[in-house]
């Protein structure tokens, strides 16, 4: 699509980065530095979809000509795009509808909240060309492992019905501090969500947060450490964090919810991250249907970590 003109009627043909977006959140995006209320009040007037007047909730679809009325929208100069790098990440899969990617610790996966930009915005800066580019779920910063991204709005769309309805299985690997004994074992604890008097965001166990399920697979032990493998049956914000904190295994290196005095030896022991990797997805393709299982191994840090506690058994 073409750029938006301040000064003249704008008219632009929906192609698939458009299609099936709702006319309102297609205008938020697109005029970006436009006050909302002033995105309605044209929306009330003088946008047009094939000449036609429509409302906040009309969906946009493949080939509508949408009218936008002459609008200061506000430039983003060259100083403030450079910042942002062109950045490839490993990918693990890719074709005409997502891109999977192993995310490196430490990134974050968007701008915000005191971040600059993320993955997703590095992304978009090496694929210029690239129509269509989303995040189709999230991962902590300092969580490593399995992203996955759409390349077009049809395939975003599935892939949230398909989380959605649990016809996904993610799985991460968790290294706990304690003594882990049980071989399979279901968690389910309500989880809330607050903001710190600081305004950090951070989760608790309370009876009346969100329902939220995990399965935990102990897959090896050392004297104080255990290995687990983390089965996602919903998505909420830290679950796995908070399940093992609540618990009493908090993960190795967790600095929100874990052990604050380990972190601190541990650091010293090399390990200088928060132990909490995403390694395997599986689902059935959001377009083809075809069964897809991606994976992404341990990292050299976490796996070397693993390495030490073997080396170090009697």
């Amino acid at each position: 699509m073409n750029g938006l003109s301040k000064e003249s009627v704008t008219f632009l043909e929906i192609d698939e980065s458009g299609a099936d977006q709702r006319i309102d959140n297609f205008l938020f995006k697109h005029l970006k530095g436009v006050p909302k209320s002033h995105i309605y009040r044209i929306l009330r007037g003088e946008v047009r979809v094939n000449k036609k007047r429509i409302d906040q909730t009309y969906r946009l679809q493949l080939g509508d000509s949408l009218r936008i009325p002459p609008i200061r929208v506000a430039e983003k100069t060259e100083a403030q795009d450079a910042y942002i790098p062109a950045v490839e990440f490993p990918i693990i899969y890719e074709d005409d509808a997502l891109v999977v990617i192993n995310k490196p610790s430490g990134v974050a996966v968007h701008g915000g909240s005191g971040v600059s930009f993320g993955v997703i915005e590095q992304m978009r800066r090496a694929r210029p060309q690239a129509k269509f580019l989303e995040l189709v779920h999230r991962l902590d910063r300092e969580t490593s492992g399995v992203l996955l991204l759409a390349k077009k709005r049809s395939a975003l769309v599935a892939m949230h019905e398909i989380m959605r309805e649990g016809n996904s299985d993610k799985r991460y690997f968790a290294m706990v501090l304690g003594q882990w004994h049980n071989t399979r074992q279901h968690v389910k604890l309500p989880l809330y969500k607050f903001d710190t008097p600081q305004g950090e965001k951070r989760v608790m166990v309370r009876e009346d947060g969100q329902a939220s399920h995990t399965i935990f697979n102990l897959q090896k032990s050392w004297p104080g450490y255990s290995l687990l493998e983390a089965e996602l049956k919903t998505g909420r914000t830290h679950q796995i964090r908070v399940h093992l904190s609540h618990l009493g295994f908090p993960i190795a290196g967790d600095d929100k919810y874990g052990d604050f005095a380990a972190n601190k030896t541990l650091m010293k022991n090399g390990l200088k991250r928060m132990f909490l990797h995403a390694h395997s997805i599986a689902f059935a393709h959001p377009l083809s249907g075809e069964p897809l299982q991606l994976n992404a191994p341990l990292p050299a840090d976490l796996q070397g970590f693993v390495d030490r506690l073997d080396a170090a058994q009697p």
